[in-house]
């Protein structure tokens, strides 16, 4: 066994792992990557975030092409199968791959590829993919291993019809009808692909409302929109079990009900990848969904282990997986780069997308802040006509007597981006953060950008 020494070992090459090793190579730390795969950029770009937004990419694209008036000329509607739908999104993976791949070389961060667990508190054993096994010692270990999708024990994922969001990748034709379990963002972001390829779809939702973090009137906007692409939402329906058919599977629920369909897609929680960690060699317990516990330095119960990303939890997003490694390594080699990450908008890639940031209504209401409200409605906007994109709106609230933005929500085409014009200026010190902003700063015309200026100016006319 040979053994190497490094300043910083980081497991896990996902987001939080590539911030953690990045930052701490610039720091001037020597440091290790371990990861399971035989490529760098673990489940977010293998398996999540790179190829599910790729493949809602070239879906809206399908969309677009079909439901036009004008490419009528060229053609008819054209159908397209789930399997070549995924061929570009395996483009993308590559590229992502040969990128990251790059960062780490630029760097000098060491990659072994191999599965790490603790032998104990400074030291890492790695059985490499040609089972040859090295030993990493390290002042600092960061870990950032991911998560996978939940799996009950009473569901057959062997079966060729049942699925989860890392397996439906693999799947070789296009269902039907399929049903989809779970409805949050996973959930709901399928279930737009899907639909998208004109597959009818189940959605089951154990709770009486779509992503009820959400503010109300965008998680009913998405409701009401799906109601009108072949997405059937049940709400407060749990399952009994799922049994599997030579040519389908049928869904039997606590209710009563059966739903029969050609496949299952589970969407219903996840679990972080801890249990091959040897956590019990470093005296780290993991919570009853495998992750774990840390402070806000991102320390754990072991104050020279750090853990960053999906395997601590909230918010599971790329984006804040990101920042969350880089403050996580900043906090272990003490270079200034740190910070607790909480400012984190929600993005959600549905057709169209969600997101938002702040406060919604409801905790305003329950808190009693006297708040206001703008609205933008995108059919009204030149740039959402100009588009073709007229569902949506941008949706501010503030605060009515200091004029702060408390919330900004947004529902449609490009509100991933859209939210961050808001986000920007509520992060602004004092008076500086006001709604006033959107009305004495021009906005170039057209654009969807421009929604702020008439939210508002919506939002102001309430006032009295």
């Amino acid at each position: 066994m040979a053994v190497y020494n490094y300043d910083v070992v980081v497991l896990g090459s996902g987001p939080a792992g590539e911030g953690a090793a990045m930052n701490a190579a610039k720091a001037g730390r020597k440091v290790a990557m371990v990861d399971s795969r035989r490529q760098v950029g673990g489940n977010c770009t293998h398996l999540g975030t790179i190829p599910s937004k790729a493949l809602r990419h070239s879906v809206k694209q399908i969309i677009q092409f079909n439901t036009n008036p004008m490419f009528r000329a060229i053609g008819e509607p054209r159908w397209f199968s789930f399997p070549d739908v995924l061929k570009n999104a395996e483009k993308v993976i590559n590229k992502q791959v040969a990128s990251r791949t790059g960062y780490y070389a630029r760097n000098r961060v060491d990659v072994f590829f191999g599965t790490g667990s603790f032998a104990d508190e400074r030291s890492v054993d790695v059985v490499c993919t040609s089972g040859v096994v090295e030993k990493l010692v390290a002042n600092q270990i960061i870990i950032a291993t991911g998560s996978r999708p939940y799996r009950p024990a009473d569901i057959d994922f062997s079966h060729k019809r049942i699925y989860d969001s890392d397996t439906i990748l693999s799947l070789g034709h296009t269902p039907r009808k399929l049903i989809i379990y779970g409805a949050g963002v996973i959930g709901c972001e399928y279930a737009s692909i899907f639909s998208g390829l004109g597959v009818e779809i189940e959605l089951i939702d154990n709770r009486d409302q779509l992503l009820s973090f959400l503010d109300s009137e965008i998680s009913q906007g998405l409701s009401y929109h799906f109601s009108n692409n072949n997405v059937m939402v049940r709400h407060n329906e749990e399952y009994e079990r799922v049994e599997g058919l030579d040519n389908g599977v049928i869904l039997h629920l606590k209710s009563g009900k059966k739903i029969k369909a050609d496949a299952l897609l589970w969407c219903n929680g996840r679990t972080g990848n801890t249990d091959k960690l040897g956590l019990e060699n470093v005296g780290i317990k993991a919570n009853g969904r495998g992750q774990i516990d840390v402070d806000e330095a991102y320390r754990t119960s072991q104050p020279n282990i750090y853990g960053a990303g999906d395997v601590i939890g909230w918010p599971s997003l790329a984006s804040a997986a990101y920042d969350q490694g880089r403050s996580a390594s900043g906090s272990a080699v003490d270079n200034g780069a740190w910070r607790f990450v909480n400012d984190v908008p929600t993005g959600i890639y549905t057709i169209p997308e969600i997101s938002s940031i702040g406060q919604n209504e409801h905790d305003l209401t329950v808190a009693k802040v006297p708040y206001e409200v703008g609205k933008a409605f995108f059919k009204s906007m030149a740039r959402a006509q100009i588009s073709n994109e007229p569902v949506g709106m941008l949706k501010i609230l503030f605060h009515r007597e200091t004029l702060q933005i408390l919330g900004v929500h947004c529902f449609g085409d490009q509100a991933s981006e859209i939210v961050h014009i808001g986000q920007a200026i509520m992060n602004q010190p004092g008076e500086a953060n006001s709604i006033k902003y959107f009305v004495n700063t021009t906005f170039n015309y057209p654009t969807m950008a421009e929604a702020y200026r008439v939210a508002a100016y919506d939002g102001l006319n309430r006032l009295f």
